[in-house]
């Protein structure tokens, strides 16, 4: 019976999380384009048919249409049950991890701001202010809830506090990564759109886990971006977004952080001078 309840709680996760990851979809292509989330309707881009309750199911609807517009038998990308279905899959993630608790929610909704923030920045080298400056807040009104749960009235003051420093931090540390970088370069190294992104991600996770986090980011996308220079795939003065290097970063920390942040001080810090 116990798995029986398991199960049917991780379909309801997983069909909850696709279904954010249906209205992400909407976001990711509408919100750059300038055209308005809630209408019109869900449709085809090609022929404007509005879909119908079924094929609006997440995943499943793609996959019953077999791709295709069931009217003008348009391919239909495969990356919109694929958003739905990773989307499923980390809020599942998140559940098995952090439980039925604050975190678990907290963690879905920034897991969602960064999912839509990596795929617009892949598709049109931006990351909209609307996104990450909203993100910031929700962040910081997590950082306030959670301290409360945590500490009372007085944890809730501390751990804005430290948010806010460390969305500063995260603004600062970048604006100058982006300043030497372009001096270095001769080239802007950085768009102003990725230290916004490193605030908001600060103010979910703290300064050291920012910092982890812009770590992973920069040693994947130096290899990512190395691996691509080498193959003739990028030229040496091609812009590369790095949104979805911080985001991945991030996505990881969620979840390992505490283990790769150890990995790290005993690596480069074997005697434990930092702890």
């Amino acid at each position: 019976m116990y798995l029986l309840y398991e199960t049917a709680a991780n379909l309801i996760i997983f069909f909850f999380g696709a279904s954010i990851g249906s209205f992400l979809n909407v976001v990711i292509y509408r919100l750059p384009a300038g055209i308005s989330l809630i209408y019109p309707p869900s449709r085809c881009p090609h022929c404007l048919h509005r879909l119908g309750k079924t094929e609006n199911v997440p995943v499943l609807g793609w996959l019953w249409l077999r791709g295709r517009c069931r009217w003008c038998a348009t391919p239909i990308s495969p990356r919109y049950p694929l958003v739905e279905g990773v989307m499923g899959l980390l809020f599942m993630a998140v559940f098995w991890q952090f439980g039925i608790t604050i975190e678990s929610i907290g963690y879905w909704v920034f897991l969602s701001w960064l999912l839509a923030l990596a795929l617009i920045d892949l598709d049109t080298m931006t990351l909209p202010n609307s996104l990450t400056e909203s993100g910031l807040q929700v962040g910081w009104l997590f950082a306030m809830v959670e301290g409360w749960e945590n500490a009372g009235i007085s944890g809730w003051a501390n751990y804005l506090m430290v948010s806010i420093g460390s969305a500063v931090l995260g603004i600062w540390l970048f604006d100058i990564i982006t300043i030497v970088g372009s001096l270095a370069l001769g080239q802007p190294a950085m768009g102003g759109g990725d230290a916004k992104l490193a605030a908001m991600i600060g103010a979910w996770l703290g300064w050291k886990y920012l910092l982890l986090t812009g770590f992973v980011a920069c040693g994947v996308g130096a290899f990512v971006g190395g691996g691509a220079i080498a193959l003739g795939l990028l030229s040496r003065k091609q812009p590369m977004p790095f949104g979805p290097f911080l985001v991945l970063g991030a996505v990881l920390t969620v979840f390992w952080g505490e283990k790769l942040l150890s990995a790290y001080l005993n690596l480069f810090f074997p005697l434990g001078l930092l702890r």
